[in-house]
């Protein structure tokens, strides 16, 4: 395949970008993640990760299902719009995040 190919579509990212850090030594697809931004788009890694993955594959001599899938990063918990606009006085956004409460308490 042609080197310029787009291979993540969210991030405009090519084969050769890929093969770029495959050569530097990455092994899985969050080493890709952090290096390129490859599946930090819209779509979660859900359109890039298999031709990703065959890239790995390919470089590294694994098998697909020794390949781990991307890993998932959740919020540790909801925080308020009103909390993060604020402008507070008193103390940091981080101070207000903590005193924010949990949503679920109400």
């Amino acid at each position: 395949m042609d080197k310029s190919v787009i291979i993540c579509r969210c991030e405009e990212i090519n084969i050769d970008e890929i093969e770029t850090v495959l050569k530097l030594g990455a092994e899985r697809f969050d080493d890709i993640k952090r290096i390129t931004r490859c599946g930090m788009g819209p779509c979660q890694a859900k359109m890039c990760f298999k031709p990703v993955a065959d890239l790995i594959s390919e470089y590294t001599g694994k098998t697909l299902a020794e390949i781990p899938p991307a890993r998932a990063r959740m919020p540790l918990r909801m925080t308020r719009m009103s909390v993060m606009a604020s402008n507070l006085e008193s103390g940091s956004t981080i101070k207000a995040v903590l005193e924010d409460g949990d949503p679920d308490d109400e």
